[in-house]
């Protein structure tokens, strides 16, 4: 019996000797830990935090707006915006005391079309859609 690949088996998604008619759900502190830090999530944040800031208008309540609809299908209610907002604004902020660590989490694919967007934006952007992505309701949509 050969097992799933290990990121699937994280997910305790069922090996594909038999036919399943529908996969357990779970969610497990290891899912949370593979989904806020492995490199092709925080890639794709990156990627949804470059969409927001290009299609997103200029405030900050806009573009949290325009990230959860495009992850969650649905608007934010105003206390998931305060938040979005929070964190971003906190990551912001410490990017700007440390613009070292932004350059070092934004630098894994070069900026080369996106060089007017400011590293520090970025990165922080790339947090909100990164916790973003790791919400419930984002991960298995019913």
């Amino acid at each position: 019996r050969t097992a799933p690949p290990p990121q699937m088996s994280t997910f305790d998604a069922p090996s594909r000797e038999s036919c399943v008619v529908r996969r357990e759900r779970t969610n497990t502190p290891l899912q949370a830990f593979l989904l806020l830090n492995d490199p092709q999530y925080l890639e794709a944040a990156k990627h949804l935090a470059l969409r927001t800031i290009r299609e997103g208008s200029s405030t900050e309540q806009a573009r949290a707006a325009h990230m959860f609809r495009l992850a969650t299908l649905r608007s934010p209610t105003e206390e998931e915006l305060a938040v979005l907002v929070g964190v971003y604004r906190n990551r912001r902020d410490y990017y700007q005391n440390n613009p070292e660590l932004a350059n070092k989490l934004v630098s894994a694919t070069p900026l080369s079309a996106e060089s007017a967007i400011e590293e520090v934006d970025l990165a922080a952007w790339t947090l909100v859609a990164n916790v973003m992505l790791n919400l419930d309701e984002v991960i298995s949509k019913e």
